[in-house]
C-alpha cells in the first residue's frame, strides 16, 4: 500500500475513531456525575491576591474566570478532554508531521519507550514500598490502579481492534491509540496523585518522562501524532476517573493525605515557564531555488520547546527552539517529497499581561537564527544555509495548576531566504498550541 493510499485510508476511518471515544466519554461521566455535586476542589483563587491595579479585569469577573477550576469533574478532564480534542482534530495532519519526523531523525530506532513507559509505576512502588507517605493505603492504591488500569486498556484495546488504523511502518492495523503512550501517561498520573504532595517536580518528572515516551513512539515511526495525543489522553482520563470511582466508594477508607486548600492557590507567582511548542507553519511567501525557480509553498508543521524566566509579573527573557518544514507545490501538488527542513534558535525579551489569577496574554520580540537543509525540488537544488531574522507573537494562557498551564498562540516570523541567490526574507505565520511547566 503506497503513502497516499495509505494515509487516505486512515482518514476515512477517523469517523469511526470519533464515535467510539464519545461512547467511551459519556459512558464514564455520568458514573462520575453524583460525585461531582458533592464533591470540589478548594477554592484555588484569593481576590485579595490579584488586585484591579495588577489586572484589566473587575474583579467580580475575575472570580467568575477563575471559579472555572473548582469543579472536580474539571480537574479530571482539563488535560485528557483537550489532549483527545486536539488529536482527533489534528488526524488529518497526521502525514504533515510524520514529514518532520522524516526530516530531522529519519533513522531514529531505539526501543527505550518500552521501558519509560513502566518508569513512573516502578518509582511509585519504590516509594511506597520504601515507606514514603503517600495519599492512599496500599488497599486503596491498588483499588485506583486496577480501576485505572481496567479503563484504560479496555479503551484502548477496544479502539485498536475496532478503528484498524496502519502503523507509520506499515506493520500492522493497531497504531490507534498508542498504547505505551497511554500507559506512560496513566502510569505518571498514578505517581502525581499519590506523591505530587511532595514536591511539584515529582508530577513534572513524571509527565517529562511520559511525553518522551510518547515522542519516541513517534520518532520510531511506530505511531502519528494523533495516536500518541489520544493515547495520553485515554491515560490521564483513565487514572481520574479509576481515582474518582474508588473515592466515590471507598470515601475516607485508607485515605493518608487530603489535598488542602494552601496547596491549591496560585499566588503572586511570576510567569516564568518551560513546555512544549507545536503548531503549524502558514507561509505568508514564495519559495525561491538556487537555480531561480520561484514556486508556491504550502503548510508545513513545527514542534519545538520554549521558555522563558520572568524578573517579575511582566517582563521577562527567554527563547524557543523547534523543528519545522514547509512543503514546496510542484506541479500544482504539495507532494511529501518537496519538503524542505530547517531549524530555528530564538532569544529575546518576554511580556505578560495578567488578565486573572489564572488567565494571562502574552506577547515576545525575538531574534530568530534559522538554518535551512540541503534540499532537492525537482532539478533544484537548495544549499544547507543560516540566517538571522525577527519574530513576535502572542499568546493566551490559562494556569490549570500553581506549576501548570497551557495556551494557544500565533506568531509572525520573519526569516532569512531559502536561497542564496535572493534574498528575500520570508514571512512564515506559526499557530498552535502549547503545555508548560510553571516556575
Amino acid at each position: 500500500m503506497n503513502k497516499s493510499t495509505l494515509h487516505t485510508v486512515n482518514r476515512v476511518k477517523a469517523n469511526k475513531i470519533k464515535s467510539t471515544l464519545m461512547l467511551f466519554l459519556l459512558i464514564l461521566v455520568p458514573m462520575c456525575g453524583r460525585a461531582c455535586a458533592t464533591d470540589t476542589l478548594s477554592a484555588v483563587c484569593n481576590d485579595s491576591l490579584l488586585t484591579e491595579q495588577d489586572s484589566i479585569i473587575p474583579s467580580k469577573l475575575q472570580t467568575k474566570m477563575d471559579n472555572i477550576g473548582q469543579k472536580r469533574l474539571f480537574q479530571a478532564t482539563y488535560l485528557g478532554l483537550p489532549l483527545i480534542a486536539t488529536g482527533l482534530l489534528e488526524k488529518h495532519f497526521d502525514d504533515k508531521f510524520r514529514r518532520l519526523r522524516n526530516g530531522v531523525m529519519p533513522e531514529f530506532d531505539y526501543r527505550l519507550d518500552n521501558y519509560t513507559q513502566m518508569a513512573p509505576a516502578a518509582i511509585l512502588l519504590g516509594l511506597k514500598a520504601a515507606g514514603v507517605p503517600s495519599r492512599s493505603s496500599w488497599g486503596r492504591m491498588l483499588v485506583s490502579d486496577a480501576i485505572s488500569i481496567a479503563l484504560m486498556t479496555g479503551v484502548v484495546q477496544g479502539l485498536k481492534h475496532t478503528t484498524d488504523v496502519t502503523r507509520p511502518d506499515g506493520t500492522n492495523n493497531q497504531s490507534f491509540p498508542s498504547g505505551h503512550t497511554a500507559t506512560a501517561f496513566m502510569t505518571a498520573t498514578m505517581l502525581s496523585k499519590e506523591y505530587g504532595h511532595i514536591s511539584p517536580w515529582v508530577s513534572v518528572g513524571a509527565y517529562s518522562v511520559a511525553t518522551a515516551t510518547g515522542l519516541m513512539r513517534m520518532a520510531n515511526n511506530k505511531h502519528w501524532l494523533s495516536d500518541v495525543m489520544v493515547g495520553a489522553g485515554i491515560g490521564i482520563l483513565s487514572t481520574e476517573f479509576g481515582y474518582w470511582i474508588a473515592d466515590a466508594f471507598m470515601k475516607d477508607k485508607g485515605l493518608n493525605i487530603r489535598e488542602l486548600q494552601e496547596e491549591e492557590r496560585l499566588g503572586r507567582n511570576n510567569p516564568s515557564f518551560l513546555g512544549l511548542y507545536m503548531g503549524f507553519n502558514v507561509p505568508l511567501s514564495k519559495f525561491h531555488t538556487d537555480g531561480g525557480t520561484t514556486y508556491q509553498a504550502a503548510m508545513g508543521t513545527v514542534l519545538g520547546v520554549e521558555g522563558a524566566y520572568f524578573f517579575n509579573r511582566n517582563l521577562g527573557f527567554g527563547g524557543r527552539t523547534t523543528f519545522s518544514n514547509i512543503q514546496v507545490i510542484v506541479n500544482g501538488t504539495a507532494s511529501p517529497d518537496n519538503t524542505v527542513n530547517f531549524y530555528t534558535f530564538c532569544l529575546g525579551p518576554y511580556f505578560s499581561l495578567p488578565l486573572t489569577l489564572r488567565w494571562t496574554v502574552d506577547t515576545k520580540l525575538l531574534a530568530t537564527l534559522t538554518q535551512y537543509n540541503t534540499t532537492k525540488i525537482e532539478n533544484n537544488y537548495i544549499q544547507c544555509d543560516t540566517g538571522w531574522g525577527i519574530g513576535t507573537g502572542f499568546s493566551i494562557n490559562y494556569r490549570v495548576k500553581k506549576h501548570f498551564g497551557f495556551g494557544l498562540f500565533s506568531d509572525y516570523n520573519i526569516q532569512p531566504a531559502h536561497s542564496q541567490n535572493c534574498r528575500a526574507y520570508v514571512h512564515t505565520l506559526t499557530l498552535g498550541t502549547k503545555a508548560a511547566i510553571r516556575f
